[in-house]
């Protein structure tokens, strides 16, 4: 689990980490949790990250929260000493993120309300830039292509006039049925983005060890394709010469045909997935149709 953690945080373009090692008060050992450390920072430096320089925290989030659930317990419980270091460490060794906003707007729909009067409203995370309210958008993927107006923007229950990224936001649509919303969606500013169902994409396929497939595949592979926020099966047809793809192989210019339109681009990552294990990460290099 960690490994397969530290792998999708690699494939999604994390860039910064910081460890929580937890339980370590089930282990009365410390050269035990040093040696748990140095394995730690060996796999983190595996997937690229600089394992020397990440802070691991030490710790029991158990014991944090029975203390904390102790009406007679104080802020400065020891046993709260590994979160407050926690948070330091996070505040410390991870930057604040730029805000992607100068780019069009995109919000990938995760979860669809109705509110009884006014409407239907689309929860999600601001992908990239901003949008007000008044603003024209668009509805695409999943079979959806249409124009609307957002005449509303809420987060966390407080009224919005505009949405950014890294906002984690309810937008409600004008003229839009409950049924015509669903979770897979964006809403992006009209024509920056638009919904394709063949591309091909370089694909990098997991090892056994890494939790992925322990057979290979070939032409005619099945598997869910997870864009952003929902599963869309697919068809993989291998580049020409390949036979098959074992676990553990990286492979350029493998074709994939969806079930349903997406709202892709170039550059856009996803995971492949059987039965909801992640098998596989993969980026469009290229749209086809």
């Amino acid at each position: 689990q960690t490994r397969e953690h530290i792998l999708l945080a690699r494939q999604v373009g994390v860039p910064k980490i910081v460890v929580f090692m937890n339980k370590c008060d089930a282990v009365d050992d410390p050269e035990l949790l040093d040696l748990v450390e140095l394995e730690l920072r060996d796999l983190l430096k595996k997937y690229e990250f600089p394992g020397d320089e990440i802070p691991i925290v030490r710790g029991s989030a158990l014991k944090a929260m029975e203390a904390a659930i102790k009406p007679e317990s104080k802020s400065d419980d020891p046993a709260f000493k590994c979160i407050y270091e926690l948070m330091d460490a996070v505040d410390s060794y991870i930057p604040v993120p730029e805000r992607n906003t100068d780019k069009p707007f995109l919000m990938p729909i995760e979860d669809v309300f109705s509110i009884t009067g006014r409407g239907t409203v689309g929860t999600g995370r601001v992908e990239r830039g901003k949008a007000k309210v008044g603003d024209e958008v668009e509805l695409i993927g999943l079979g959806a292509h249409k124009k609307t107006v957002i005449t509303g923007a809420e987060m966390f229950r407080k009224e919005l006039d505009e949405v950014r990224a890294g906002d984690n936001a309810g937008l409600l649509l004008r003229g839009v049925d409950k049924t015509e919303l669903e979770r897979g969606m964006v809403v992006a500013k009209p024509g920056s983005i638009t919904p394709h169902m063949k591309f091909s994409a370089q694909v990098y396929v997991l090892k056994k060890e890494e939790g992925g497939r322990h057979t290979p595949f070939f032409t005619g592979y099945r598997p869910q394709f997870y864009f952003r926020t929902t599963d869309v099966t697919g068809v993989a047809t291998l580049p020409g010469g390949t036979e098959m793809i074992m676990p553990g192989d990286n492979v350029d210019g493998m074709a994939i045909e969806l079930i349903s339109q997406i709202a892709m681009e170039e550059g856009l990552r996803f995971a492949i997935r059987e039965g909801g294990h992640t098998v596989g990460a993969g980026v469009v290099t290229k749209i086809v149709e």
